[in-house]
């Protein structure tokens, strides 16, 4: 199991997405204040569908409240500006894995602090960055990859028509 982190997310339909992402892939939530909307926002539980009781979710007023909470824990910090892909991480189970807001990403403060444990999902020509449910999975789909998809369904059940 991995744990996301969403610093401040803007998006309610993001947040969405990345809960039914996390309830497919047995991954834990971390939100950290402000949020961009309200938990009982219907945009945010429409796009989770029924998905929000397969996930534990945690809050926190600050990411200093998480590293207290788990000073031992492996980061990655996910940012355009990051010295090496995704890829080339190399992730463990439990490891930690934090996208900043929509607009900003992470900030420069933790980034300078933390930029050997910074990685980049790769992209062409002068694009911004991707969506932050897209990215989330890109990530989270290569971590459990790396691990050999540790608990996942290896077959899919045939459909009967």
């Amino acid at each position: 199991m991995f744990h996301i982190v969403l610093v401040e997310p803007e998006i309610p339909q993001n947040t969405g997405n990345i809960v039914r992402t996390c309830a497919a892939t047995g991954c834990k939530l971390h939100l950290i204040r402000p949020l961009g909307f309200e938990v009982s926002d219907k945009y945010l539980k429409r796009a989770g569908l029924d998905y929000w009781h397969f996930v534990d979710i945690s809050y926190y007023d600050s990411i200093g409240d998480l590293f207290s909470e788990y000073p031992r824990a492996k980061y990655h910090f996910f940012t355009t500006k990051a010295p090496r892909g995704y890829a080339e991480a190399e992730y463990e189970e439990g490891d930690f894995l934090v996208f900043g807001k929509e607009t900003q990403g992470l900030p420069e403060s933790l980034l300078k602090e933390r930029y050997g444990e910074c990685v980049r999902i790769p992209m062409i020509g002068e694009i911004r960055s991707l969506n932050l449910s897209n990215s989330v999975a890109i990530a989270v789909y290569e971590a459990w990859r790396q691990n050999g998809f540790a608990g996942g369904k290896r077959e899919g059940k045939p459909r009967t028509f």
